[in-house]
């Protein structure tokens, strides 16, 4: 049936011709809490050379095939990928899992899990990290790198003597739990056959249970800065066998005011460890880090280094009035339920906890099947939350930008900003969310005149990605230079890639008459369980 125009809406049309406010009405602050406290009890430690024992950590020994490979098809293939690489003797990137001179047991996991040929990052990572050197990789989302560092992390750990203290050899510092957990679950899948035990400690869940695991001994540990240095004061863990580090998404890292904590969790680790860095940006405070921690050290990038998305992601951009943003996500929701796939999932990003509460409670009212996580949402929430996304009982997650990083989740397919963040790179990893491991995907973004400021970063990402764009969008950066606070957008509606989105266009796909709907079907409105909305 078709939708009446009374469940159009999320709510009822307030007297003044507004909106509800899906937007700033729904207010609501979110805060990152001060961090300064953490880690003041925790002192340098002073390294003597009785306190570091010899460890080895240079494994590789090049393939034959890599060794005769003429200079100019090394080339080729790094152009290709678009791999630049920087620093005295960088290896000759791999080109087959094969001439990755990884031990069978490693390769086993590799073929188990079907995996056809290495990513670009992995194809140049695995020789450097190999090699024992330290390394600098700069890559989007989505590129594989988690790989790039755990399977080197496992063959290092193997070549290493037992100790007699039960700290881990290898230790990951990412900047979320949920990156985190996916973290561990990678290094479970590629470590069991060696029989690594690994550990996951966060904040937001209890320590008890934490503590234990550490108690019992770890190879490897995958920790978020805060429950780390927590622990560390405690006396929980010591990381004086830790000789393998790695910092995941360090330029979010310190974003989030991280950087000091950081900074006390490596003054506890040997100087000699072997470094590898990871960011999908390269920032001045980045750059500092690196040359603060990893002394001489390779670089790997992928793609350009300036701010730049996934190019399998098509972006659309709706240059609107707040008021409009609520019509226009309804429609937008109709319109994924009618595309092709109907298993499809969604996320819809907004700028406040209390946001998130309310339009998913909205949603979930007029039919859609919706969950949706925050900061204030517990461990066992959360969890609850991404198994009923991950396993598709609901395909919309609607959140806050903790899902903006470190969530790989198969099967998304659309990206919804419903608020435009507060940065570019923040964009881009929203929309990184889709479009994965060589997938395609769609994101869409509500930009208001309150977004001005950021128009002309926008307009460069999607230029780069050669993407089209919206008109009102390229006047705005015209005309405030990126800056600014006019009153632009309405309710025009201009299509195509870069532009808004066109009711019945179903993202440039044709519809087959599959509606998006959940398990054993659900109604929009009442009615049937079985009866599909938005029927024709």
């Amino acid at each position: 049936m078709k939708s009446s125009s009374n469940n159009r809406r999320f709510g009822p049309k307030p007297s003044n011709g507004s909106s509800m406010g899906m937007g700033s009405k729904f207010g609501g602050g979110n805060s990152n809490g001060h961090k300064n406290d953490l880690g003041k009890s925790l002192r340098q430690r002073q390294w003597h050379e009785s306190d570091l024992p010899p460890f080895r950590k240079n494994f590789y020994e090049p393939h034959i095939n890599v060794v005769n490979r003429h200079p100019r098809e090394v080339e080729q293939y790094r152009e290709s990928h678009k791999i630049t690489v920087s620093g005295p003797h960088v290896p000759n990137p791999i080109q087959s899992f094969e001439e990755s001179q990884l031990p069978e047991y490693v390769l086993s996991d590799i073929r188990a899990q079907d995996y056809k040929e290495p990513t670009p990052i992995q194809a140049q990572s695995w020789p450097i990290a190999m090699s024992g050197n330290n390394l600098v990789g700069i890559a989007q989302t989505g590129s594989g790198k988690t790989l790039g560092y755990i399977l080197p992390a496992v063959v290092h750990i193997n070549n290493q003597e037992s100790g007699r203290t039960k700290g881990p050899i290898a230790l990951v510092l990412a900047p979320t739990r949920e990156l985190a957990q996916q973290i561990q679950q990678v290094a479970s899948d590629f470590g069991g056959r060696s029989y690594l035990r690994n550990a996951c400690v966060f904040g937001g869940a209890p320590k008890h249970k934490q503590a234990q695991e550490l108690r019992q001994g770890v190879e490897i540990l995958i920790a978020t800065p805060g429950r780390l240095i927590d622990f560390l004061e405690r006396g929980t863990i010591s990381l004086s066998r830790c000789t393998y580090l790695v910092l995941d998404e360090a330029d979010r890292m310190l974003d989030m005011g991280f950087e000091p904590q950081i900074r006390k969790i490596i003054e506890q680790i040997r100087p000699d460890r072997q470094v590898l860095m990871w960011s999908a940006t390269w920032p001045k405070e980045v750059r500092k880090l690196a040359e603060d921690f990893l002394g001489d050290y390779m670089q790997i990038n992928i793609g350009s280094l300036e701010l730049s998305a996934n190019h399998n992601i098509h972006q659309i951009v709706d240059v609107c009035q707040e008021h409009e943003k609520e019509d226009k996500l309804n429609d937008l929701l109709q319109e994924i339920g009618n595309a092709q796939d109907p298993n499809a999932k969604t996320i819809i990003f907004v700028e406040t906890k209390r946001k998130v509460e309310n339009i998913t409670r909205a949603i979930k009212k007029f039919g859609w099947p919706a969950v949706c996580m925050h900061g204030d949402k517990t461990q066992d929430q959360r969890d609850f939350v991404l198994n009923q996304f991950r396993h598709g009982r609901c395909n919309i997650l609607v959140a806050t930008d903790v899902a903006a990083r470190g969530l790989d989740v198969e099967g998304i397919k659309y990206v919804i900003n419903f608020d435009y963040p507060n940065s570019s790179e923040d964009y881009i990893h929203r929309i990184g969310r889709t479009g994965r491991c060589k997938t395609k995907g769609t994101s869409y973004a509500f930009f208001t005149p309150s977004n001005s400021r950021q128009a002309k970063d926008l307009v460069s990402v999607l230029q780069e990605a050669n993407q089209e764009i919206n008109p009102k969008l390229q006047d705005m950066a015209n005309q405030f230079g990126g800056y600014g606070n006019k009153g632009w957008g309405g309710r025009s509606r201009f299509g195509g890639g870069g532009g808004s989105f066109k009711r019945g266009s179903n993202f440039g796909r044709p519809s087959n008459g599959n509606n998006f709907r959940r398990p054993g079907g659900f109604s929009k409105g009442s009615g049937s369980s079985h009866q599909r909305f938005n029927e024709n």
